[in-house]
């Protein structure tokens, strides 16, 4: 029998649980009608409180129309222009790095070339949004826990705005496709693979979440090695918990679950890493497991990591995702109507959940230390944090939510603390959205540069030229040719192939110097 319907649910009845769970906590039988309007209140004021994150995230995709291709992009975009996506796939597989699922994200939007840049921000965006909107009222209803309107949209527009704005460099984070196909998005979609798991109760939708699952971890696996890291951190440490976490057929399902997505990811990373492009970037960048693994590596990984966690830690912004945890617990409510409290054994919990944090965000600096070496914990690499910073969300909105469900077992009226972290959830935005005007000037100046630069190379490659002068139009630490006062030639030679040109010359030296 479903667990989605309570034994005492009366037939002709709208099914109880639902009613629960989509309407306020308090909404349970044997509740006097005069209850409505303080519910629709808190329903109401949840909802506009998730207004401020989802104004920053309409803001932030409404900028993404001055996004101009820069670094990696300009090799993508001539590569699916004139061998297709199936191409760049090849090409990734064989001569780059061995991601082939990443090639595929990549080629889906560099299709449209320029306009592919510019829609990006939108689509992933909204995509971050919806998903972990679902992730999170699935997981309340699994839950049997009940919320008011509007709050699980607060805790995902929240957590968004936190993954995605919050950061040292929010160009390569939100903006820079290439950088969001590699790590930011691999995390939204581990977050998607949860929710067949989420509704799976019949037999069928079971083993539709079990293929889910090991489709997800072989795509994750060639999509981005420290993503996959994460996730199969993540995993195993859910299984260690499993005997304590659910009981019977539940546990026994989780458990296969766990498997069949830990299968898919090593079966992924395994096609990953055996990739003749695999191995030639690790050839090229000296990034070998003998090299890896030594031990002046792995200290200085270790101090790199370190670095990233302050950082992260000191960024004030984040206490909007605790601010928001409290909300929730102090607004959650069992469907008999009665507040629940921490579970049993959610120190054990909470531990396992910050080593896991720590063990892949250390894993993770390490395979990225030989590439990037002493700059893997600055801002200009934060990118690579991302495969992790939403799991450090996620903690960060857990531990709220604990402190919320104690904060109303020791206090009377928990009205000043609700309004506090209402406060608190407006605040954080503040600092993002100043960041996202600056940004945005930036983005339009050099939008306007490089689209009259465009034109003017695409009239002279008509007109015969076969060598042109380039002016660099670097943005947020953006690579661009001829940097490091002009002695490295890249990405010049894939701006020549997207103008179809043999070369391009730095516009800011006198003709004939070098």
């Amino acid at each position: 029998m479903s667990d989605s319907t309570p034994e005492s649910a009366v037939p002709g009845r709208p099914d109880a649980t639902r009613q629960y769970e989509l309407h306020d906590p308090r909404d349970v039988p044997g509740r006097p009608e005069h209850g409505s309007r303080p519910r629709a209140r808190t329903s109401l004021w949840a909802t506009a409180l998730s207004l401020p994150p989802l104004a920053l995230l309409a803001a932030a995709a409404w900028f993404g129309r001055s996004v101009r291709p820069g670094a990696d992009d300009w090799c993508f975009l001539p590569a699916v222009r004139d061998e297709g996506i199936t191409g760049l796939i090849g090409r990734f597989y064989f001569d780059d790095n061995g991601r082939v699922a990443n090639a595929a994200l990549v080629g889906a939007y560099a299709k449209f070339q320029v306009a592919g840049h510019q829609w990006f921000a939108l689509v992933s965006g909204v995509l971050t949004l919806m998903v972990l909107w679902a992730v999170t009222a699935l997981a309340l209803r699994r839950a049997r826990i009940a919320v008011p309107r509007g709050l699980p949209l607060l805790v995902a527009a929240m957590a968004t705005a936190l993954f995605l704005f919050v950061t040292p460099n929010t160009y390569k984070t939100f903006y820079w496709p290439a950088a969001s196909v590699s790590h930011t998005m691999p995390p939204v979609v581990a977050c998607a693979a949860l929710l067949p798991f989420l509704v799976g109760r019949s037999r069928r939708g079971r083993g539709v979440a079990l293929a889910v699952a090991l489709f997800a971890g072989l795509a994750i696996g060639t999509l981005s090695e420290e993503t996959a890291i994460v996730v199969a951190v993540l995993l195993v440490t859910v299984l260690l918990l499993s005997g304590r976490a659910a009981a019977g057929p539940s546990r026994s399902f989780l458990r296969l679950w766990c498997a069949a997505a830990i299968a898919g990811t090593a079966a992924g990373v395994l096609v990953l890493i055996t990739s003749p492009g695999s191995n030639a970037r690790r050839d090229r960048f000296g990034a070998g497991t003998t090299s890896m693994l030594a031990p002046e590596s792995l200290a200085a990984s270790l101090r790199g990591f370190a670095g990233i966690a302050h950082t992260v830690v000191t960024t004030w912004q984040y206490v909007g995702a605790v601010a928001v945890g409290v909300l929730l617990g102090l607004l959650c409510r069992r469907l008999d109507g009665s507040p629940p409290g921490p579970p049993a054994h959610w120190p054990v919990t909470a531990c396992a959940g910050v080593a896991a944090l720590l063990v892949s965000g250390y894993l993770c600096t390490v395979i990225t230390y030989p590439v990037f070496q002493d700059r893997v914990s600055a801002p200009s690499a934060n990118r690579l944090w991302n495969d992790y910073l939403l799991v450090y969300v996620a903690l960060l909105v857990g531990a709220g939510t604990l402190l919320g469900m104690a904060a109303r077992q020791r206090m009377r009226r928990t009205g000043p603390l609700q309004a506090a972290c209402a406060v608190l959830c407006v605040l954080v935005c503040f600092g993002p959205a100043v960041a996202l005007l600056n940004l945005d000037a930036n983005m339009r100046a050099r939008a306007e540069k490089w689209d009259a630069q465009d034109r003017r190379l695409r009239e002279d490659a008509r007109s015969g030229a076969r060598v042109l002068p380039y002016e660099r139009l670097a943005i947020s630490q953006m690579l661009e040719p001829f940097s490091r006062q002009g002695r490295s030639y890249w990405p010049g030679g894939c701006v020549a192939d997207y103008y179809r040109i043999d070369r391009v010359t730095d516009a800011t030296r006198p003709p004939g110097r070098t």
